[in-house]
């Protein structure tokens, strides 16, 4: 069955899908830092009868232009909407920076019933473009909670590009940077023990924009360490871009990510049975 959508009411953005209206389980798709609107995803988990926001959560009119401290205020007023909408359980479903802020929303909102972080990252880290200020450097925080910014890990000005495939792969700058700011992680670090939320993490080992694998591994332990169980689903040859049943992605761009298209669409065949499972 297609599902109907609509636009979100302000201050909301994005697009909204309801197969039916009366859907017990909301869920929040959450793109990347390309900025999209993930209405494909968003179309794919409708299908499955849930009621489906695909947000946009920065660069949209009065938004933050870049991912420099983005209000999680966001993130909880989309909650906010499922549930006046009567929906029961709110799953979020975020990509990479998505994936971060979607476990950081599942922190600090106790209403977040399970989360699906793919290619996610274990630590806040510093802003990806502008402010409202216009303003990318000195680096900030990506994130704020009540108006003030979360501590992040610092980036390395000093950081020598590495290239796979005439590409940049920032996956060795991440990796440095927690080298060298080391003193910085434990305040930065996502601190996933104060949900009870189910948590779904899925990752490629291939990931070549940033070490998700390893993100996600450092997620499951710290968790554990706390008594908490986290299903973790990893792809070897996988990269950054983890394709759904269906999905398809342009593999033009800037910087490297890793993989390729058939390891990333197995990963996500693979990562899809436990997405259904949870809804």
């Amino acid at each position: 069955m297609d599902a109907g959508y609509q636009r979100l009411p302000p201050p909301l953005q994005g697009e909204i899908f309801q197969v039916k209206p009366d859907a017990g389980t909301g869920v929040v798709v959450l793109g990347g830092s390309s900025g999209r609107v993930d209405v494909a995803r968003a179309r794919l988990f409708a299908s499955q009868g849930a009621t489906v926001i695909a947000l946009r959560w920065f660069g949209g009119e009065g938004q933050m232009p870049g991912i420099c401290e983005v209000p999680l205020e966001t993130f909880f007023a989309a909650t906010d909407y499922l549930i006046e909408l009567g929906c029961k359980r709110i799953v979020l479903v975020g990509t990479s920076k998505g994936a971060e802020a979607a476990l950081l929303t599942a922190v600090y909102d106790p209403r977040i019933s399970s989360v699906v972080a793919m290619s996610p990252s274990s630590v806040v880290w510093g802003n990806i473009g502008p402010g409202l200020d216009g303003i990318s450097w000195p680096e900030r925080s990506s994130w704020s909670l009540r108006g003030a910014p979360l501590p992040f890990v610092s980036s390395d000005p000093e950081w020598v590009r590495e290239y796979r495939d005439e590409l940049v792969a920032y996956r060795g700058l991440f990796e440095r940077c927690l080298q060298v700011h080391e003193s910085e992680i434990d305040a930065a670090a996502i601190p996933l023990e104060r949900t009870n939320a189910e948590i779904l993490l899925v990752a490629g080992c291939d990931d070549a924009l940033w070490p998700s694998d390893k993100f996600a591994a450092s997620l499951v332990r710290r968790r554990a360490g706390f008594g908490f169980s986290t299903q973790l689903v990893l792809g070897e040859d996988a990269g950054h871009r983890i394709l759904l049943p269906g999905e398809t992605t342009s593999r033009s761009s800037l910087r490297a990510h890793g993989g390729g298209d058939e390891a990333d669409a197995k990963l996500g065949r693979l990562a899809w049975g436990h997405i259904l499972e949870m809804l």
